[in-house]
């Protein structure tokens, strides 16, 4: 294999934010690896309601569920307008380029969802990417403009969910309600995950098992859900991301006081109403429909927010500190995070499902922290070494080479 040519110059801030985000997801999937599904959104479906256990529900529902992903999600697009114009310098034609990048993940993302995880966002993100496509000529405010619309688009269906739940339980309390009615509620609460439902028996008997009836379980769903409840969201996410690359946010360019000063607004709008939210949910004594709709509706627009303000944060810690050793170990796992993404999701299925060690269901969230330490240990532990020597982390050298069409170099 003969070195690779020059690379073009990197954005050490687009690297780093990507090895956090990188790093995030996994705080928040460990709970779908460790647990059933619904664990994640009501800390009484599964994971324990000791003091700790529910601090740490809290924690996350504030600053990282969705948080993470959403800050993925503008990397996304950023990395994928890049690539596009990128393309275009060299004088190829960017359509190509980009639908068989789209093509491939689609691909790598079906792999996933049906041989390994059925969290997968890879598929999500191939489905959006091409839908951003043509939208990609657009001014940084049209940009912005259209992903709050689209994001504005996604609360209004999930929204739309929400007063259904609610209709149904207040119909179900009125004196007199029929049976249907009942029925009906009964059918909610056990979609939903309410603790101790079907849902969530059926879930831990599955993942307990064998590999066989694992992937049956998946071959019954599949991945278009996830396109359709957050596919306007993951769009929004991406179009803000590519207005952000264009702008100078995600270069760095911005001066670090510019940063904190972001950073401050966006915190001072979006955390006081995800508290007032994450109090509510204690309120209610983590009632299901009102949990629910708290985590899967009511918290998009401050998610938004949020993500700006981690964003920002990180941004003016990676531009004050980016001579230190850890930033470049960040950064490093962010230039592999397609190979640390679909590493974990193997190597986290394998210690708890049941063709593994078995651990699905067994411990609680505060017991969760070590795999979490662990696993962060290991993205930073391989990836610098091996960019140090090789120019892409192994799974993005095959999509890179199957995309093109032929084998790339790997030695820098």
């Amino acid at each position: 294999m003969t070195p690779a040519a020059p690379a073009l110059p990197r954005h050490l801030t687009l690297d780093a934010l990507r090895g956090i985000a990188v790093m995030g997801i996994l705080a928040m999937n460990i709970i779908a690896f460790a647990m059933p599904e619904q664990a994640y959104l009501n800390p009484l479906a599964w994971g324990g309601s000791d003091p700790a256990d529910l601090a740490l529900w809290a924690g996350s529902m504030v600053l990282v569920d969705g948080k993470m992903r959403g800050l993925f999600s503008l990397l996304f697009g950023a990395s994928m307008l890049l690539v596009i114009e990128r393309a275009a310098a060299r004088g190829e034609s960017p359509a190509p380029v980009h639908y068989r990048r789209m093509g491939w993940l689609m691909l790598f993302g079906l792999a996933h969802y049906y041989l390994i995880w059925s969290g997968d966002i890879l598929f999500l993100y191939a489905v959006v990417g091409m839908a951003a496509y043509p939208l990609r000529h657009r001014t940084p405010e049209a940009l912005i403009r259209t992903g709050i619309a689209c994001v504005a688009a996604s609360f209004v269906i999930l929204a739309l969910s929400a007063a259904t739940f609610l209709f149904v339980e207040h119909a179900a309390q009125l004196p007199g309600a029929r049976p249907e009615i009942l029925a009906s509620y009964r059918d909610t609460l056990n979609s939903i995950g309410a603790p101790g439902s079907a849902t969530i028996r059926d879930e831990v008997a599955v993942y307990r098992g064998g590999y066989a009836g694992i992937l049956a379980f998946r071959l019954a769903a599949g991945p278009v859900t996830g396109v359709m409840f957050s596919g306007f969201e993951t769009l929004g996410f991406m179009l803000i991301g590519m207005a952000l690359l264009r702008n100078g946010f995600l270069t760095g360019s911005w001066a670090p006081a510019r940063y904190r000063r972001v950073a401050a607004i966006a915190y001072l709008w979006g955390l006081p109403p995800m508290v007032a939210l994450c109090a509510w949910c204690f309120r209610s004594g983590f009632e299901p429909i009102a949990t629910f709709n708290a985590v899967f509706a009511w918290a998009l627009p401050f998610r938004l927010v949020l993500v700006i303000g981690h964003a920002a944060l990180a941004l003016w810690i990676v531009t004050t500190q980016r001579e230190r050793a850890w930033v470049r170990r960040v950064a490093a796992a962010g230039r592999a995070a397609f190979t640390n993404y679909l590493g974990t999701s193997m190597v986290m299925t394998s210690l708890f499902y049941g063709y593994g060690l078995g651990l699905f269901g067994s411990l609680s969230r505060l017991a969760l922290i070590p795999f979490v330490l662990a696993g962060w240990a290991v993205m930073l532990w391989w990836s610098q070494p091996w960019l140090d020597r090789f120019a892409y982390g192994p799974l993005e050298w095959l999509w890179r080479s199957l995309a093109r069409g032929t084998l790339q170099p790997t030695r820098r």
